[in-house]
């Protein structure tokens, strides 16, 4: 039977810490996907997007998704005790 030694809790807290900071990454590349294909949208259509359009769905869905993705890609390292 296998012992749970502090240094194997240390360890993990770190893969759980790396894995939280590389999806908040990966979710700041979708929000600058997201940005991007609007601003594309306004190339692609000839006028561009409807006004409320762009007040709800492009630029703010893409400035949201990258806030949320800082924040989890801004986490401080497990500190130790």
């Amino acid at each position: 039977m296998k012992q749970n030694l502090p240094a194997d809790d240390a360890a993990k807290n770190y893969r759980h810490h790396r894995r939280l900071v590389r999806i908040g990454q990966a979710i700041m590349v979708l929000g600058l996907l997201v940005g991007i294909s609007h601003w594309i949208a306004h190339f692609a259509v000839p006028g561009g997007p409807p006004g409320i359009q762009d007040l709800l769905i492009g630029y703010p869905t893409a400035a949201a998704v990258l806030i949320v993705g800082a924040v989890l890609a801004g986490r401080t390292a497990p500190q130790k005790r």
